[in-house]
C-alpha cells in the first residue's frame, strides 16, 4: 500500500469513526459504507483509477461489495461456417445487461445465504439477471447468456472472481476495485451488504458516476446530442484537409 493510500485509509477509518460515535442513530446501523470518491473524470489520457470502498459493520458477518451499471442493450450474434465462410446466423438480445460487474468480499468460501438471496442480489455471475425478449426467451438463449459473460471477462469489464475486502479492527473493513480504462460513461451503483446468520441485515446502496471530461468530452456530447452538425464538421474538416494535403504535394 503506498503511503497516500494508507493516509487515505486512516482518514476514512477516522471519519466513520466520528460519524458513529457522534451520531446515535448512525451507531446502532449494523452498517455503515461509503466511498472515497464518487465521480470518475474519463480525460484523453485515462488510464483507469482505483475506488476504495470503506465502511464500518456492527457485530460478526461477512461484508459483500456489488459494483454494477450502467445498464446496457447487447445482441449477442452466433457464428456458424457456411460454404467456408463464417456467417452470423442466430442471434439473442439482452436488455438491463451491466457494463461492469465486480463482486468482492470477507468470505473466503462460499457466501452464507440462500440461492434466492444470491440472485437478489446478482452476486455472482451466473446469478446475474438479463432480460429477452419473449420470443428469444428460451433454453437457447441461457448459452447466449454464458456468451455474453465470458465476452464481459474477457475484456475486463465482469471479475469472474470474488474481490478481497479486508476487515480492519474488528469493525472496519476496505475494498480496492479496479475501474479499467474502457469502461463506459454512464451511472454505477455500490451496494454494501452485511451478510450475518444466512441473511442481509444490513445494505447501503452509493451511486458512482463515470463522465468524460475535457475536448474528448465536448466531441462526444456533440456526436450523441447535434449528430448531424457533427457529420457536417467532420466532412468539412476532411474536405480542408485533403485539399490542404494536395496543396502541398503539389508544391513539393
Amino acid at each position: 500500500m503506498t503511503r497516500a493510500r494508507a493516509t487515505l485509509l486512516a482518514l476514512a477509518a477516522g471519519f466513520v469513526a466520528t460519524m458513529v460515535t457522534t451520531d446515535p442513530v448512525r451507531a446502532s446501523e449494523p452498517l455503515i459504507a461509503d466511498v472515497d470518491h464518487h465521480l470518475v473524470a474519463v480525460t484523453a489520457g485515462f488510464t483507469g483509477t482505483e475506488l476504495l470502498v470503506f465502511g464500518s459493520v456492527q457485530g460478526a458477518g461477512e461484508v459483500v461489495i456489488v459494483v454494477h451499471g450502467p445498464k446496457e442493450e447487447i445482441a449477442v450474434r452466433r457464428k456458424d461456417r457456411v460454404a467456408g465462410i463464417w456467417i452470423n446466423q442466430e442471434s439473442v438480445s439482452f436488455e438491463g445487461v451491466p457494463a461492469f460487474y465486480h463482486v468482492a468480499t470477507t468470505a473466503f468460501g462460499p457466501i452464507d445465504l440462500p440461492g434466492s438471496a444470491l440472485r437478489r442480489h446478482q452476486i455472482g455471475v451466473d446469478n446475474l439477471r438479463f432480460r429477452t425478449a419473449e420470443a428469444e426467451d428460451g433454453p437457447g438463449s441461457v448459452l447466449f447468456a454464458q456468451a455474453l459473460v465470458r465476452n464481459k471477462i474477457n475484456i475486463g469489464h465482469y471479475s469472474a472472481q470474488f474481490g478481497r475486502v479486508e476487515r480492519r479492527g474488528g469493525r472496519l473493513f476496505r475494498s480496492a476495485i479496479l475501474i479499467p480504462a474502457n469502461v463506459p460513461v454512464g451511472t454505477y451503483t455500490i451496494e454494501t451488504l452485511l451478510v450475518q446468520n444466512g441473511q442481509v441485515v444490513g445494505a447501503q446502496t452509493t451511486p458512482l458516476f463515470v463522465n468524460k471530461e475535457g475536448f474528448g468530452a465536448q466531441v462526444f456530447r456533440m456526436a450523441h446530442l447535434h449528430a448531424l452538425l457533427y457529420g457536417i464538421a467532420a466532412i468539412l474538416i476532411a474536405a480542408v484537409a485533403g485539399f490542404v494535403a494536395n496543396w502541398v504535394f503539389r508544391k513539393l
